[in-house]
């Protein structure tokens, strides 16, 4: 069951381009993942969802984990006055290797 929508969700332009690198089988569980994990309470610290304290990818100053293994990344900002969640980035992790739209990024 999906929470009560409390923030609206955004994406990126450049996530479709993240998106064209990730299996299409994938797809519908990054979308129903992030619906349910952010649309409510995304500012909210989890045992998959964390405050970045570094430089990230893209700005962000989220991360959620999820998927198999929790292979999937989805990097945001939240705006609370506006209630929205600004989905930045959508990366696959291999092993300690994070990939974005098919490029390496440092974690």
């Amino acid at each position: 069951m999906v929470p009560s929508s409390n923030f609206t969700l955004t994406f990126a332009p450049e996530t479709l381009d993240h998106l064209d690198t990730i299996g299409r089988k994938f797809h519908s569980l990054i979308r129903r993942e992030i619906n349910t994990q952010l649309s409510s309470n995304p500012d909210v610290v989890t045992r998959n969802r964390k405050m970045i304290l570094q430089p990230a990818p893209f700005g962000a100053t989220w991360e959620l984990r999820f998927g198999p293994r929790n292979s999937f990344r989805a990097f945001y900002d939240v705006d609370n006055d506006a209630r929205i969640v600004l989905i930045l980035a959508i990366g696959v992790k291999k092993g300690n290797r994070l990939f974005i739209g098919g490029e390496e990024f440092s974690v």
